[in-house]
C-alpha cells in the first residue's frame, strides 16, 4: 500500500505555538509520522495562513522540495535541511510542481509562476499573469530583475502543473483552468470561484470545490462529486477561531492521483481522504488532529522505499 507525505498550515496560530508541519500517512496501517514539527519567530502575523506553516510538496532524486510562503527547502530522507533558497519574487507560496528539470512555483503575492532550474539551483524563470478584457496575458521575467512585476494578488494563483502540452494553473479568482503554451495563455475550462489543486486529470479537470466543500471532477460526458468530511462540532479544538476568515472544518484544499481511479484529497481538521472514482466509494479516511486551525495543504505520493 501506498505512503502518503502531507504538509499542513496551522490558521489563526498565536506566536509559540506550532505552524504546521510535515506528515508521513501509512495508508496500510493507517499510521501517522510527523518528522518536521514548523516552528519558526520569522512569521508575518497580519494574515490568515499567509506565512505559516509548509506549502507544496515534490521531490528531485533522493531529494525533497518543500515550499514555505516565501523560502524553498530542501530535504533529504531523513527531513533534514540541507539547502535553502529564495527569491524576492517569491510570496505566499501555495503549491509546486516538477517538470523535467524545472521546478514551477506559484507566487500567490506576485500572481506570478517561477521557474527553479535543478541543475543551476537557482530562480531563472518566471511569469506574471494579469485579466484582460479578451482573456489573460502573460509576462515573462526574471526573478530578481529590477523590471520584474510589483507584488500583487488579484488571481490569487494556488496551483500549477505541468505536462507536454502546457503549463496550467489555477486559482481562486482565475474563472478556470489556464495552460500557457510558451507563447500564449488562455482559459480550457470554466471552474467556479474559490477552487484549489485544479489540474488536468483523465479527460476532464479535477479540483478541489473549497467553496462547496466537494471534491470534483468534470468532463464533457460526466461530473463526479464527493464531499468533504465533516466532524461533530463537539469534539473540535481551537474552536474559538472556527470562522471563514480564519478557520473552518471541511476545507478541502491538497490533492493526489493514486492511479486506477483512485484520488487522496487533504482538508481540515487535517484529514487525508481516499475517493475511488470507478466505484464512486470513499475508502478511506485518516484524522491527524482535531485542531480546526491545522489544515492539509501539500499532498503527495511518497515515492522512497524505505525497506
Amino acid at each position: 500500500m501506498t505512503t502518503l507525505i502531507a504538509t499542513s498550515v496551522v490558521r489563526g496560530t498565536r506566536q509559540g505555538e506550532s505552524h504546521g508541519g510535515i506528515y508521513l500517512v501509512d495508508l496500510e496501517r493507517q499510521r501517522v509520522a510527523q518528522p518536521v514539527d514548523w516552528n519558526t519567530a520569522d512569521i508575518d502575523w497580519q494574515g490568515r495562513g499567509w506565512d505559516r506553516g509548509l506549502r507544496g510538496i515534490t521531490f528531485d532524486g533522493g531529494k525533497i522540495f518543500i515550499a514555505a510562503s516565501d523560502e524553498l527547502f530542501v530535504y533529504d530522507r531523513e527531513f533534514r535541511v540541507i539547502a535553502s533558497y529564495r527569491s524576492p519574487h517569491l510570496r505566499h507560496c501555495h503549491e509546486i510542481f516538477r517538470y523535467k528539470r524545472r521546478l514551477y512555483l506559484t507566487s500567490t503575492g506576485f500572481d506570478s509562476i517561477l521557474g527553479f532550474d535543478l541543475d543551476e539551483l537557482r530562480f531563472s524563470w518566471g511569469i506574471n499573469i494579469g485579466q484582460v478584457t479578451d482573456g489573460f496575458r502573460a509576462i515573462p521575467f526574471l526573478p530578481g530583475a529590477v523590471d520584474a512585476p510589483a507584488p500583487s494578488n488579484e488571481l490569487h494563483l494556488n496551483n500549477v502543473h505541468c505536462t507536454q502540452s502546457g503549463l496550467y494553473v489555477s486559482g481562486m479568482r482565475t474563472g478556470g483552468l489556464l495552460r500557457y503554451t510558451g507563447k500564449r495563455i488562455e482559459k480550457v475550462v470554466s471552474l467556479p470561484t474559490g477552487v484549489h489543486n485544479a489540474r488536468p486529470y483523465r479527460n476532464g479537470v479535477l479540483f478541489n470545490d473549497t467553496a462547496e466543500d466537494v471534491v470534483r471532477f468534470v468532463s464533457a460526458e460526466k461530473q463526479r462529486t464527493f464531499h468533504v468530511p465533516r466532524y461533530d462540532t463537539a469534539l473540535l479544538t481551537h474552536t474559538d477561531l472556527d470562522d471563514s476568515r480564519i478557520a473552518r472544518q471541511a476545507f478541502g484544499r491538497g490533492l493526489c492521483d493514486l492511479g486506477d481511479g483512485v484520488v487522496a484529497a487533504g482538508s481540515s481538521p487535517s484529514t487525508i481522504t481516499l475517493h475511488d472514482f470507478e466505484s464512486m466509494q470513499t475508502t478511506l479516511s485518516i484524522n491527524l488532529t482535531l485542531d480546526i486551525r491545522n489544515a492539509i495543504h501539500g499532498l503527495e505520493v511518497w515515492p522512497f522505499d524505505d525497506e
